[in-house]
């Protein structure tokens, strides 16, 4: 009988291979979290701190490092890091090394609500506690705070962040009633008529043609009132 080397040979290699994979595999599993470290992702200030999500992983599983690798539930951990109200997501996964990461997107607010309950909006377009540890500067709402008003702010803050000028000038807005908004600049003392939701982009753009022209002509703190609420024009009050 004619013996096949090349087949042998094969067969041990793999054989081999297959050996020092389940060897590293073991021994990776084996292997106990040496550290915790806590990533936020993008440039926004810290509504949440590393030190609160570790000592929520703390109070939810106790100390994790020296854990072996293969007790960590990391989807568990997720989720209890995406209970946190000022997290959006988060990711966690262990290194090679036994490095316990976890990458935290956190929610981004664009409106601070100060009525009978005060809290943020987010970029969501849900309400969102305030932080003990960073307070958001954005545009404070005031005024008849309701369901369908909320929404209408919502609408009107994704505009204007959108909108380089105005995310820049615009400090507040005031809700006189449903559909009936105003708006509060930060170097003027009058304030613009919105009215309703309606052609938000045609009335911004009305806006500032006149801002532009009035700012040319030194005329802007001659002014009152300024009402985007009539069709396609703008009508100022004067001081």
């Amino acid at each position: 009988m004619r013996i096949n080397w090349n087949y042998l040979k094969i067969v041990a290699l793999v054989s081999v291979i297959m050996g020092l994979y389940a060897f590293s595999n073991k021994r990776n599993r084996d292997k106990n979290v040496v550290v915790s470290k806590v990533e936020f992702l993008g440039d926004q200030n810290l509504y949440i701190t590393e030190g609160a999500v570790n000592k929520l992983l703390i109070q939810n599983y106790g100390r994790l490092e020296n854990v072996p690798k293969e007790n960590i539930v990391l989807n568990t951990i997720e989720k209890a890091i995406e209970a946190n109200e000022m997290v959006k997501s988060a990711q966690v996964y262990i290194t090679i090394d036994g490095e316990l990461r976890s990458k935290i997107v956190q929610r981004k607010p664009i409106g601070r609500i100060e009525g009978n309950s005060k809290f943020y909006l987010d970029d969501e377009g849900k309400r969102m506690p305030f932080s003990s540890n960073y307070s958001a500067r954005v545009p404070i709402i005031t005024g008849n705070i309701t369901g369908k008003s909320l929404e209408d702010v919502y609408k009107i803050l994704e505009f204007i962040n959108k909108d380089d000028f105005l995310r820049k000038n615009v400090i507040g807005i005031h809700v006189k009633a449903e559909d009936d908004y105003q708006l509060k600049f930060r170097l003027n003392q009058f304030v613009v008529n919105l009215g309703d939701i309606e052609n938000l982009e045609t009335k911004f753009s009305n806006f500032k043609a006149f801002y532009a022209k009035a700012n040319k002509d030194n005329t802007l703190e001659d002014f009152a009132e300024v009402s985007l609420e009539f069709n396609n024009q703008v009508v100022c009050t004067k001081i």
